[in-house]
């Protein structure tokens, strides 16, 4: 078992940045994906980003390419999400998951969550 703890939410004004950072601790090892997803509130959670632990290739959703950033510590114990451009519509709590196994975009693949941080976009 992996524990994940998320941290970096806050409130931001619409156009700026915040970035959020996943630490994962336990049995981790080679091959263990990391992701992000978010709840926005009313909504399912819905996919963020997610990048491999071995090359490092990122897929992200098309609400957010081109504004976040998806990347792991050299000692891969540790995800960020690097968030620019904020709009409103951003405002969700997210989430860090993981698994060991192949990438995944869906959430219920993913056996490890982080009990969330908030971040909040002010228009």
């Amino acid at each position: 078992q992996v524990q994940l703890v998320e941290s970096g939410g806050g409130l931001v004004q619409a156009g700026g940045s915040l970035t959020l950072s996943c630490a994962a601790s336990g049995r981790a090892r080679n091959g263990y994906v990391m992701a992000w997803f978010r709840r926005i509130p009313g909504k399912e959670r819905e996919f963020v980003a997610v990048i491999t632990s071995v090359s490092g290739v990122t897929t992200y959703a098309d609400s957010v390419k081109g504004r976040f950033t998806i990347s792991r510590d050299n000692g891969k114990s540790t995800v960020h999400l690097q968030m620019n451009n904020l709009k409103p519509e951003d405002t969700a709590v997210y989430y860090c998951a993981g698994r060991q196994g192949p990438t995944s975009i869906h959430e219920y693949q993913y056996d490890d969550w982080g009990q969330g941080t908030q971040v909040t976009v002010s228009s």
